[in-house]
């Protein structure tokens, strides 16, 4: 590791092959957590590359636990984190409303790094049991519209560097990769990252895989549609600017948008929130961001017909009643 840390602190790329075999030898073990954590502090003073990002990609889907969930019309909502804003869990309360409306999602997470309550600790203190076992998987997909998937099961590598992330306390390259390896590999994505050049290098990755992605940025720092600003959306076919109000029809401050300061507290404004007691500004923010990952898909001819459909799930508490039959299977 001296030797491939002196050449990274001479400003000096890897290249593909090279970031591979080095997460392929992080995962067997072969580095100290010291050796570890200076590693993961040279990305966090300049930029990772294309070539490697692709090559951590590379190894992380390699060493991955797989899995077949017997469709492959699944969805996930995730961000890259790392954004600094305590937001309360706005992705994974997506993710139910899009169950709730009738989209099969496989959300990927993990416990939180560089924030208080990552998905996986929500979703573990609202009595969800992590797994890999396929069969359970898809009997929850099948009984509920969604299942999770706890990055750590199904990546050795993950695991193995939690610790020191957690100690850490900041966004880390693994950020950047938690998105792009969900073994589920599902069809649609809606990726919410914290800075436009995050967001370029993932369009760039994307548009190579032939999935259907939509990549979002709060241009006011946010890795999620916000509507504390304008957002900015990557697809396919290009990128645009979308105003708040097109998109949650209103404009709400970031003190609406703060999380809890314990696992806890963040659980109980999930259960809030997903019993249609959240505030306006909450339920628009995860409304907008349900309704974003369900026009994404193309099941819906416009925008409005998305959010209409995000709202009766809801309102009508369709999304609360699919975490009900999600908890009961466990």
């Amino acid at each position: 590791m001296k030797k491939i840390l002196q050449y990274l602190f001479e400003h000096k790329t890897l290249t593909r092959q090279a970031a591979k075999e080095l997460l392929l030898s992080m995962s067997a073990g072969a580095y100290n957590d010291s050796e570890l954590a200076s590693l993961m502090t040279v990305f966090l003073m300049r930029s990772i590359t294309i070539a490697e990002l692709q090559g951590f990609r590379d190894a992380l889907l390699e060493l991955a636990v797989p899995v077949n969930l017997g469709t492959h019309d699944l969805l996930d909502i995730v961000g890259t984190g790392g954004d600094g804003k305590n937001t309360f869990n706005i992705s994974t309360l997506s993710c139910f409303i899009v169950a709730g409306a009738g989209q099969k999602v496989a959300k990927h997470g993990n416990y939180g790094a560089s924030t208080i309550s990552g998905s996986s600790n929500v979703m573990e203190q609202l009595g969800y049991v992590f797994k890999n076992d396929e069969a359970k998987l898809e009997q929850e997909l099948d009984a509920a519209n969604i299942c999770f998937l706890h990055a750590p099961l199904f990546h050795p590598a993950l695991k193995l560097v939690g610790p020191i992330r957690k100690n850490m306390g900041v966004r880390t390259f693994f950020n950047m990769l938690g998105p792009l390896v969900n073994p589920a590999k599902p069809a649609h994505q809606l990726i919410g990252v914290y800075s436009l050049e995050m967001a370029r290098i993932y369009h760039y990755l994307l548009q190579e895989e032939g999935i259907n992605y939509t990549i979002i940025h709060g241009l006011d720092g946010y890795d999620e549609i916000s509507l504390t600003s304008d957002t900015k959306i990557f697809t396919a076919k290009g990128e645009r600017i979308v105003s708040a109000t097109s998109l949650g029809k209103r404009i709400v401050f970031p003190e609406d948008l703060v999380g809890g300061d314990t696992v806890e507290a963040s659980a109980a404004i999930f259960l809030k929130i997903i019993k249609g007691e959240g505030t306006m500004a909450q339920n628009a923010v995860v409304l907008a961001n349900a309704a974003s990952a369900l026009f994404a898909t193309h099941k819906y001819a416009t925008y409005e017909d998305a959010y209409a459909a995000a709202v009766d799930s809801l309102d009508s508490q369709k999304a609360y009643q699919v975490l009900q039959q999600l908890i009961a299977l466990q």
